[in-house]
């Protein structure tokens, strides 16, 4: 029997992280992004995961950046304005430890990655919802993905670095 998961998003964010001049690091999150799972029963090995991000919900806490990063010089918003992901296979790893492989597509160009998935368990709320919570990580090369932008320092070192890290902490709510 197919379960159908959906996204809590006042409880949940997906965020990124990269490198600026190699010395410091900056963080991001889309705003806008919607989650859809579907198991068997509530198994979550089992899982078909659908993810998709607003690009134009992009945020640093920089209005200048964040109009640079939506521009065709990054994720070129108006042109591919969605990132999206879907798993192709979830295998476990350790207690409550996966890794979740899938298609992950930005700027029009998909790439096979790899993510790794803390399961934090399921509890129901006050409301008598079943809900299922996870810390979901993994390392993109932004260039394999057409974001190709770069400045150089007057010492040769990269103003963006190439690896960006993605953090998601997701709670999805049965049947929702």
């Amino acid at each position: 029997m197919k379960t159908n998961w959906s996204i809590d998003p006042s409880h949940s964010e997906i965020t990124f992280k990269v490198k600026h001049l190699v010395i410091s690091t900056v963080t991001g999150s889309f705003t806008k992004y919607d989650v859809k799972a579907e198991t068997d029963g509530d198994d979550f090995t089992s899982a078909r995961i659908f993810f998709s991000a607003d690009v134009n919900s992009i945020t640093t806490g920089n209005e200048q950046r964040d109009g640079h990063l939506k521009s065709p010089d990054f994720f070129d918003a108006e042109t591919h304005p969605l990132v999206t992901f879907v798993s192709n296979t979830i295998t476990k790893s350790g207690d409550d430890q996966f890794n979740m492989s899938g298609d992950l597509t930005m700027r029009g160009v998909t790439k096979a990655i790899d993510l790794q998935v803390e399961f934090g368990g399921t509890m129901k709320d006050p409301w008598g919802n079943l809900r299922a919570g996870f810390e979901i990580s993994g390392k993109i090369n932004r260039k394999e993905f057409g974001l190709h932008w770069s400045a150089a320092t007057e010492t040769g070192g990269l103003v963006v670095s190439d690896e960006v890290k993605l953090l998601c902490h997701v709670e999805l709510i049965k049947g929702a």
